[in-house]
């Protein structure tokens, strides 16, 4: 039997096991559940023994599937590692490349930047998940991840600062033309408000300037619950808006937004990339890195 063949259903067995089920397991490897079941089957036909004892509701492991599961695991880590190395003198990055961004960073500040890699580099894939959920980026396969907020201490994750992500406010010309610019915080109690809001719950204004940090009293008679439509009503002239710097920049450059009371912000979240430690950190994760830290600093710059 050749080495090839002795690994069919090896990955598959161990995603199954992981995971905890042929169904997880098979939208995590993008198959079908019966190829898993199939895949598995075939696995045990060809070692005489059964790993999995099934039944309607789940699948555990037999005393062999056990001690079979381990030595995979120890087997498949020696692999990567083997590919890691080889990957190490690479020039450049090739393979997919998958990544779990943020919606509206992701779309606007992160996207761009990650395809314009596959311009350079033709090997390479781009697999991007657009997500504001924190995902498992071990459990669910991804070589990296951009996250707004303070990381959690871990042991098996690595990140890279990206910058610093401000909330600022901005209005229409059209708007600033009818009702004048504010020109303190209080002068916001007289004017329409686009608010944020989760669950029907309206967020509250809190801004930072030198002095600290105080609470600000608007009326919304609109709020939603997503920035890019915040933004879009405050260009069509419906109100004042607070929206990350990197969004609210795209309208001042164009002209569509103006950014007011500039000294004032409301809290501000670190930006971070993360990904999987590993001994070696892959040609393609290292380049989007690099491409990410080279470009983010930047649109988040007042314009």
């Amino acid at each position: 039997m050749s080495a090839q063949d002795s690994l069919q259903g090896v990955s598959t067995f161990v995603q199954v096991v992981e995971m905890g089920g042929f169904a997880p397991a098979a939208e995590r490897l993008g198959l079908t559940r019966s190829a898993v079941g199939k895949a598995v089957a075939r696995l045990e036909a060809r070692l005489g023994v059964r790993l999995l004892q099934r039944s309607t509701r789940s699948q555990t492991l037999t005393a062999e599937g056990q001690m079979y599961y381990e030595r995979c695991v120890r087997a498949l880590k020696e692999l990567d590692a083997a590919e890691v190395d080889l990957d190490s003198g690479r020039m450049e990055p090739s393979g997919r490349l998958r990544v779990s961004v943020p919606e509206g960073f992701g779309q606007l500040c992160v996207a761009p930047i990650l395809m314009d890699l596959t311009r350079l580099y033709p090997q390479l894939r781009v697999d991007l998940s657009f997500s504001d959920r924190p995902v498992d980026l071990i459990e669910e396969g991804f070589d990296l991840a951009i996250r707004i907020g303070n990381l959690q201490d871990s042991g098996v994750l690595a990140a890279r600062y990206l910058g610093t992500q401000h909330i600022s406010i901005g209005a229409a010309p059209s708007y600033l033309a009818q009702r004048g610019t504010p020109e303190s915080l209080d002068a916001l109690a007289g004017h329409s408000v686009i608010g944020y809001s989760r669950a029907g719950t309206p967020a509250p204004w809190n801004a930072a300037s030198g002095g600290g940090r105080e609470a600000v009293r608007v009326h919304s008679q609109i709020s939603m619950d997503d920035i890019q439509a915040i933004a879009a009503a405050a260009v069509a002239g419906y109100g004042i808006a607070w929206v990350p710097c990197w969004l609210l920049n795209r309208y001042v450059q164009r002209g569509e937004l103006v950014h007011i009371l500039p000294h004032y912000r409301a809290r501000s979240l670190e930006i971070n990339a993360i990904w999987p430690q590993a001994r070696q950190l892959r040609c393609k994760v290292r380049v989007a890195i690099d491409a990410l830290v080279a470009r983010i600093p930047s649109l988040l710059e007042p314009s």
